[in-house]
């Protein structure tokens, strides 16, 4: 087992954020280094990191989640999640590839029909739903909610 430091991002530690999120390839959109949790190794390096994203006034996003692959299945995902619901209000969202959604129940997270998404998460949906059209990955996007 590896040692690592669960922190608040810091200003210096923004290149390998947004390194890790294009590694592990997820969204690389609204990457603000001040709403970071990050885990640092002994030598410095991030090598997981999360976010929560605000989407207005009262909506909340738990997203970015990344792991580097060599430090995966050790936890550090689980622990950068509860870092940040430690300090989240709720109800808190995410979005996840379906394989995903499993990992998200363990934390008491529920995937919610579109009938019942904040109008953000709609659209995203529709447009991931048209992109698959072309990609034909099959895989669903959920929209998962903590209350």
């Amino acid at each position: 087992m590896i040692k690592y430091e669960i922190r608040p991002a810091l200003e210096s530690e923004s290149a390998q954020i947004k390194d890790l999120i294009h590694l592990v390839g997820i969204n690389p959109t609204g990457l603000d280094w001040k709403r970071f949790t990050v885990a640092v190794n002994d030598d410095g390096q991030v090598i997981a990191c999360g976010q929560v994203k605000p989407h207005g006034a009262d909506l909340q996003e738990i997203a970015s989640i990344a792991v580097s692959p060599i430090y995966r299945g050790q936890g550090i995902a689980r622990k950068i999640i509860e870092e940040l619901l430690s300090k989240t209000s709720r109800p808190v969202y995410l979005m996840c590839m379906g394989h995903n959604g499993p990992m998200y129940e363990k934390l008491e997270f529920r995937s919610i029909p579109y009938e019942q998404m904040p109008r953000y998460f709609q659209r995203i949906k529709k447009i991931f739903n048209i992109a698959d059209v072309f990609r034909k990955t099959g895989e669903d996007l959920l929209v998962m909610m903590l209350e």
